[in-house]
Order: structure tokens, then C-alpha cells, then sequence
């Protein structure tokens, strides 16, 4: 093995990625407008659902539930008649239609239960989960402080005091910000190393490689090497300027150190982007393996749902997975502010997994070179 080869063929793909713009691009895109829009556009938390009203008694009692719904949870409720709920609902105009039926205050006064019916659109499923709860408790509150004839909060037994760390402002955002930059580095490592072998194959310059006096372990270091700078770079990048920039997301840890894990972890992930090409062989069969490998590691990572809410077996298989313990590092530094004498334990296991995955890509790297 020579230095010097690795650094050359490594500066070669370099120079192979900048003449491709469409991979610049994605690049660009999948670490500024998709941080962006993926942390400010949370799908379980509800935000300006779209809330129309029929009111059928126009009482103070139901003119009371009409103004209780404001933003930034519910837009202006819209005041219609009964006989255009099923159309607005069919052309997805609005995901809630609530009915205050004829009598509701005399009824209600009277003590008879009157019936309020909402109607829900379903297929706006992360909105229709938690908005149906929110408009139970805003008319259960505005009916019980009218019967009421006063507004005041119940006394509680106790005083439970809130303390809310490493996101004081439960700041949705935060969160999302953090977890995309994790996905965008999962996803660039692979594409990037396994589409520079396979360009190689499609081009013909593999077979110039073959005939040159470098060797198998020379070709796939520089790969790795080069991609995961490329990588590492533009998390870096941002990081700063999106996350801590635009979208002023507090670093509660070391940078220097978050970016000591992606290095680790660029280790194993650009091998892994390294076998599944030679698997893939080709551009599309190597689209269809990352869809295959992307989305369970990404799901039961813990990135999108914590590790503790998933069965005991699947906790224990997704150990052997890179993205695990990345996620739980990039948290715990990121968020925490971590030191190294925590995630420890994290960065061996990306060191150990990472070799393993460049032993096993290696070995599959020298028959697809056969």
C-alpha cells in the first residue's frame, strides 16, 4: 500500500464530483433546504388545522366554543350551514367540522347532555390524532366555565413544578433540526461513495484502475476517504449556519467532538455505501438497496421514536447498526452537552462496527474487481 496512491485516487474523485452538478446539488439541498423545512414542518405537532363551525343555536353558550378557537393550533374557525360540511370535507378544505346543534344552550342549561358532533378527516392522520383531543378539552372548558358563570382554574391538590432541560422553550425544531442533519449524513455517505464506484463501472475507468499498479485496498480507502471529507465538510458547514444560524438551535456540546463521532461514523457508513454497490452493480438496483437498508435503520435508530418504546429484540439487532449509536452520541452531545468520558462507549462501537463493515466491503470490493 502507498500513501500517496490513496491521496491521488482520492483527489481524483474529488475532481469526479465536482464535474457532477446533480450530485452538488443534492448535496446542497440535503443539508440547507431540508434541514430547514423538515425541522419547521414537525408532523405531530398540531398547527394551523384547518376548523370550520356550524352553529345551529347562536346562543352565548355556542358563541362562546366559536371564539375559543384561535392560532397558532386551529386557523379562524369558518362559520358554515349543515348541507356543505360533506362537500368542504370532500375537497379537503377543512380537516375539522364541528356542529352546535339547534337548543344547545336551553338544553345545556337544563342539564339534558346535549350532543355536539365533530366530524374529522382522517386522512390527515398527524393532525387528526392530536386535534380531536385539542377541540375535546377547549369545549369541555368553555361549556364548564359557562355553566360556571365564571372563568378560574380548578384547584389542584398539588403544585407541580416544570423544569424542562436542554429545551427550555420545547421548541419543536430543535429536535427536527438536529435528527435531519443525522439523516442527510446516513444518506450522502451511502450515495456518494456506493454512486462513485458505480460511475466507475459505467464510465469504463474501472478497467484503467485495473491495469494500473494500485491495489484493491488503495481504491476503496480513497473512496471512502474523499466522500466522507465531502460529508464531513458539509455537515460541518451546516451545522453552523442552518442549525445554530437560521434556525438558532442552542449547542449544548462540543462541535469538535459531535464531528470526531460523524467521522467515525462516515467510516462505516461510506463502507456500507461501498458493499451495497457492489451488490447493486447497477444505478437503479443500488437505488432499490438503500431503500431497503435506509428506512428500517433510520426508523428503529431511535432518531424518529426513542429505543425505549421498541421491543426488547429489536433494541438489542439494531446495536449492530452504526445509526444507533450515532444518534444516541449526536443526542447526547449535541443536546446534553456531553463530554467523551459519556459517549465512550459509543465512539468504540462505531470504531469496532466501522471495521468490520470495511473488512466485509473489502472482501466484496476485490470479487467485484474480479
Amino acid at each position: 500500500m502507498r500513501t500517496s496512491n490513496i491521496v491521488q485516487l482520492g483527489v481524483k474523485e474529488l475532481r469526479g464530483l465536482v464535474r457532477d452538478p446533480i450530485m452538488l446539488i443534492l448535496i446542497v439541498y440535503a443539508f440547507t433546504v431540508s434541514i430547514y423545512t423538515g425541522s419547521r414542518a414537525q408532523p405531530e405537532t398540531l398547527n394551523q388545522a384547518a376548523l370550520a363551525i356550524v352553529d345551529e343555536d347562536n346562543s352565548p353558550a355556542s358563541t362562546r366554543i366559536v371564539t375559543a378557537f384561535n392560532p397558532p393550533y386551529f386557523t379562524i374557525p369558518r362559520l358554515i350551514l349543515q348541507s356543505e360540511v360533506n362537500a368542504r370535507m370532500d375537497a379537503g378544505l377543512d380537516t375539522f367540522a364541528l356542529n352546535i346543534p339547534p337548543n344547545f344552550q336551553r338544553d345545556l342549561l337544563a342539564q339534558r347532555s346535549p350532543a355536539i358532533q365533530l366530524n374529522v378527516d382522517a386522512t390527515r392522520m398527524s393532525q387528526a390524532f392530536t386535534g380531536g383531543g385539542y377541540i375535546q378539552s377547549i369545549v369541555t372548558d368553555e361549556v364548564s366555565e359557562f355553566l360556571a358563570r365564571y372563568r378560574s382554574a380548578a384547584p389542584l391538590p398539588i403544585e407541580l413544578a416544570l423544569r424542562a432541560r436542554f429545551n427550555p422553550e420545547l421548541n419543536k425544531s430543535w429536535f427536527g433540526a438536529i435528527n435531519n442533519v443525522i439523516s442527510s449524513i446516513t444518506m450522502l455517505s451511502i450515495i456518494l461513495t456506493g454512486a462513485a464506484l458505480i460511475r466507475e463501472r459505467e464510465y469504463g475507468t474501472i478497467e484503467h484502475l485495473l491495469v494500473m499498479p494500485v491495489t484493491p485496498f488503495e481504491i476503496m480507502a480513497s473512496k471512502i476517504w474523499s466522500m466522507g471529507l465531502v460529508v464531513l465538510l458539509a455537515a460541518s458547514v451546516s451545522l453552523v449556519f442552518i442549525v445554530q444560524g437560521l434556525l438558532a438551535v442552542r449547542i449544548g456540546g462540543s462541535i469538535p467532538l459531535f464531528l470526531f463521532g460523524t467521522a467515525l461514523y462516515l467510516f462505516a457508513m461510506t463502507s456500507m455505501g461501498i458493499f451495497l454497490a457492489t451488490v447493486g452493480g447497477t444505478m437503479p438496483q443500488f437505488g432499490l438497496l438503500m431503500m431497503l437498508v435506509l428506512m428500517p435503520l433510520e426508523m428503529l435508530s431511535g432518531a424518529t421514536t426513542p429505543r425505549e418504546s421498541m421491543p426488547e429484540i429489536i433494541q438489542n439487532i439494531m446495536l449492530a447498526a452504526p445509526n444507533t449509536h450515532f444518534v444516541i452520541l449526536a443526542q447526547a452531545v449535541l443536546f446534553r452537552g456531553a463530554g467523551i468520558a459519556v459517549v465512550w462507549p459509543q465512539l468504540a462501537a462505531l470504531l469496532t462496527i466501522g471495521a468490520i463493515l470495511f473488512f466485509f466491503s473489502l472482501q466484496r470490493f476485490r470479487e467485484f474487481l474480479r
